[in-house]
């Protein structure tokens, strides 16, 4: 009797079908996903604990700034007088030197109000005329119109304007209690951070308390490196806008400054924010020719800060390519406002230094922590 051979199948390509996937770079890729959502997760409800207790938040970061930009104070201090003396000097000159800025700040506008406010009412009476001409053609009653819809609108909604200005002293006062708690803490940390890092690690098995100790240290280093050279890229740049509008003699100039130091620590937008605000100032005091030319500045000092400070001062604590700087800086104001800006760039920073130093397979042995 023959023997039926089994008639031959259809040939089967290369795709598995014993349930292990589509091959080794789809099962790599879910590998990477499911790594994602649950770093996603965790970084989705850590935010949520920290907006939940923001006051605390924003203290500790506070804290942290402090004692990042007095540390080199107190250790250089440290040298000569006992720590805690050190501690107290180093606090005293932080809180001493804005304090005494301020005031010189009052003392400057409580002078020239009268003069500033003749000076302003004519620069705005110039523009006024200005529009007036070609090629804007503004009818005359325009600012007249505008005048009375602003005091209409002020009229009807006083009420809400009083609660705004009730919410407004309120969150005063958060802020006072938040920067009396951040004060605090930052004389724990400049005069025992070093303890309280090791006890911290300490409490951890071995492998993570290694691994603990490398990332924190890897993320202070560039949290203290990039607040220190944010600083002086912003007090450059103040400076730099100061002498400019004193030669202009634009009012406010002091002020003005105090505006573009402040503004410096938005990463991009923040300083070309603050001259235009010194512009609008320039063009009603001193006309359109001395605003153009402060407008000018914002690409001069734009310049300098891209090409010769950023490189100089900062390469080497954030090395982060400008488009995840802006992104960064957009997500943080989207997510928090203007603080949340302040602190994308640092926290972006960080998180990419800690990620790089464990990628690693050994640390810096040695390095100190920035907070004792």
């Amino acid at each position: 009797m023959p023997v039926r051979r089994p008639r031959p199948g259809p040939r089967r390509s290369g795709v598995r079908t014993d349930g292990g996937g589509a091959g080794p770079g789809l099962r790599r890729l879910s590998d990477y996903a499911w790594r994602l959502l649950v770093v996603g997760v965790v970084a989705y409800l850590v935010l949520t604990v920290l907006g939940q207790f923001h006051l605390i938040t924003l203290a500790a970061f506070l804290a942290l700034v402090i004692t990042s930009v007095v540390r080199p104070v107190v250790d250089l201090a440290a040298r000569a007088v006992p720590r805690p003396l050190a501690v107290l000097i180093g606090l005293a000159l932080a809180l001493l030197l804005p304090a005494g800025l301020l005031a010189l700040i009052g003392e400057n506008v409580a002078d020239d109000v009268s003069r500033l406010a003749r000076e302003f009412q004519g620069g705005l009476d110039r523009l006024e005329k200005l529009l007036e001409g070609a090629p804007f053609h503004l009818e005359p009653t325009t600012f007249a119109d505008l005048e009375h819809k602003i005091s209409d609108f002020a009229a009807e909604h006083r009420s809400t304007l009083i609660s705004t200005a009730v919410n407004g002293a309120h969150r005063a006062v958060e802020l006072a209690t938040g920067a009396a708690l951040a004060l605090f803490m930052s004389v724990f940390f400049l005069h025992s951070g070093e303890r309280m890092w090791q006890w911290t690690a300490t409490q951890l098995p071995p492998a993570a308390a290694d691994h603990l100790d490398r990332g924190g240290r890897a993320a202070w280093r560039t949290f203290a490196g990039y607040t220190r050279g944010i600083f002086i890229v912003a007090a450059s740049n103040a400076i730099m806008v100061g002498i400019a509008l004193f030669l202009l003699d634009v009012p406010l100039a002091l002020p003005l400054t105090v505006l573009e130091f402040l503004a410096s620590f938005v990463p991009l937008v923040g300083s070309p924010i603050a001259m235009l605000v010194a512009s609008f100032v320039a063009l009603a005091a001193r006309g359109p020719v001395t605003a153009i030319v402060v407008l000018l500045l914002i690409v001069v000092i734009g310049q300098i800060e891209g090409h010769l400070l950023h490189p100089l001062v900062m390469s080497r604590a954030v090395s982060l390519h400008p488009v995840v700087v802006a992104i960064s800086v957009l997500a943080g104001s989207i997510a928090a406002g203007v603080i949340g800006a302040v602190v994308a760039v640092p926290a972006v920073s960080v998180a990419w230094s800690v990620y790089a130093e464990l990628r690693r397979p050994g640390g810096r042995a040695g390095a100190r922590t920035g907070t004792g």
